[in-house]
């Protein structure tokens, strides 16, 4: 992919779908101390091997939140698991560049607008909206041991979707 053809981008929510509860689903080993009373916040099991593997096909990984933690904030903790993002989308960002001064209110993410050719939410709103906003987007939520694959899978279905000349990536609903 490095002949100037822009890489397919795949965007992650945080909450419920890399934050998780440790009562509900599997969880990477805990931040040690001190680090653990300032991030807080727990990761899914095989999250940094995701994002890693991600990265190494070829494809740009994204955050995509509602949520308004900082992006200092997002790319420090992550950073303590070995895992760097391509881009993030927090509220703030959404808000600024998305809403603007749109009178009615759009929807809480428009992944389309960046770019990201695949988000991943927990949320069934946001993964709905996706046919009538142009977006495709899978819904992750409970606890999956194949969670990582079905991914991967999912991003390498869209990928071959692209068109011919390899510049950009189709968008809608998952077929």
């Amino acid at each position: 992919m490095n002949s100037g053809k822009e890489k397919m981008r795949v965007s992650f929510d945080l909450d419920e779908v890399l934050f998780v509860s440790p009562k509900t689903h599997k969880i990477e080993k805990p931040l040690p101390f001190p680090l653990n009373r300032i991030y807080k916040e727990t990761l899914r099991l095989g999250t940094p091997e995701l994002v890693q593997t991600l990265q190494r096909m070829g494809y740009e990984v994204w955050i995509y939140t509602s949520s308004f933690r900082s992006e200092r904030y997002i790319r420090t903790l992550f950073h303590f698991y070995g895992v760097t993002f391509d881009g993030i989308v927090n509220g703030n960002r959404h808000r600024k560049e998305v809403q603007r001064d749109h009178k009615s209110v759009l929807p809480p993410k428009l992944p389309n607008r960046y770019r990201i050719s695949l988000h991943i939410d927990d949320e069934t709103i946001v993964c709905t909206m996706g046919r009538q906003y142009g977006y495709r987007a899978y819904q992750l939520g409970a606890q999956d041991d194949d969670w990582m694959e079905k991914i991967i899978a999912q991003a390498e279905k869209i990928r071959h979707l692209e068109d011919p000349d390899g510049l950009h990536y189709q968008s809608g609903s998952l077929p």
